[in-house]
C-alpha cells in the first residue's frame, strides 16, 4: 500500500494497556531543502503541528491506544515508550512504522516542552503506578529543532573536524544544542564523530520567532563540511 500524504510523530508513554500520549511533532526525511534527495535519520523537527486537526490527532491517539491493548492481549505488558510513526493522508492518518524507543529528533523538541516531570512519569510507569487519569502537560511555545550535519551524510563522511560556537548560540535566549555526532579529540577540542552531528532546538512564543532562533543559533556554530536543511518549520507558516 502506498501512502500519501506528510508525515509525522506521536509518541506515547505506555504501562500495559494505559496510555500517555505525548504532543505531536513534524519530522523532515530528506537531506535537502524542499524535500529533495536522499532519506536521512531526521535533518528536523518542530512541534507542534498546527495544521494538524483534533480528528487526526485523536486518531492516532486511538490508534496507539488499541496497539497497547493488542500487546495485552497477546500476554505481553510493555512499559515504556511507543513511537507511532504516521502518514496523515486524505482517508485520515496510517502507520508507517512503530518503534519501542524515543523518536530521533522529535525528542530534542518534546522533552524540553514537557513541563511535566519527566523523572516521575518515568518511576511512576516502572513501577506501575502512575495514575491512569493524570494527562501531560506541555509548554504552549513553539519548538523548532535544526540538525547539522557532516558534509556527505547521509552517504560517506569524513569526522574529526573541529566544532566552534556551540556557547555562542546556547547565549540566545530559548535555544539548546544537543549534541549526536560529537566527541573531544586528544587536545581536548570538540570534533565531529558522527554523521549527523548536532540538533539546534529553538522554543519562542511563535513558529515564526522559534525558526528565526534557531537559525540564528546555527550560523553561530561552525565546523568544516557542515551543511544543513535552510526550511526546517516553514511547513508550520
Amino acid at each position: 500500500e502506498f501512502l500519501e500524504g506528510p508525515e509525522c510523530s506521536l509518541l506515547a508513554f505506555v504501562d500495559g494497556a494505559r496510555v500517555w500520549p505525548m504532543a505531536p511533532a513534524m519530522d523532515h526525511k530528506r537531506a535537502y531543502d524542499g524535500d529533495e534527495g536522499p532519506n536521512t535519520g531526521g535533518m528536523g523537527v518542530f512541534s507542534p503541528i498546527p495544521g494538524l486537526s483534533a480528528g487526526d490527532y485523536g486518531r492516532m491517539v486511538q490508534i496507539l491506544q488499541q496497539t497497547a491493548d493488542a500487546l495485552v492481549r497477546e500476554g505481553i505488558e510493555y512499559r515504556g515508550v511507543l513511537y507511532g510513526g504516521f502518514v496523515l493522508t486524505a482517508q485520515g492518518p496510517k502507520v508507517l512504522e512503530y518503534n519501542a524507543r524515543f523518536g530521533d529528533p522529535e525528542t530534542q523538541v518534546l522533552l524540553p516542552r514537557l513541563e511535566t516531570d519527566l523523572a516521575e512519569v518515568l518511576l511512576g510507569i516502572a513501577k506501575g503506578e502512575r495514575n491512569a487519569a493524570e494527562q501531560l502537560d506541555w509548554m504552549s511555545d513553539s519548538f523548532v529543532s535544526v540538525v547539522m550535519a557532516s558534509g556527505g551524510y547521509p552517504g560517506d563522511y569524513e569526522t574529526g573536524k573541529r566544532i566552534t560556537g556551540i556557547e555562542q548560540a546556547e547565549q540566545i535566549p530559548g535555544v539548546i544544542v544537543y549534541h549526536a555526532g560529537t566527541k573531544l579529540d586528544g587536545d581536548g577540542n570538540l570534533v565531529t564523530s558522527g554523521g549527523r552531528v548536532l540538533n539546534v532546538t529553538a522554543f519562542a512564543p511563535t513558529m515564526a520567532e522559534a525558526i528565526d532562533k534557531a537559525y540564528q543559533a546555527v550560523e553561530r556554530i561552525s565546523f568544516d563540511g557542515a551543511f544543513y536543511r535552510h526550511d526546517i518549520g516553514r511547513k508550520a507558516l
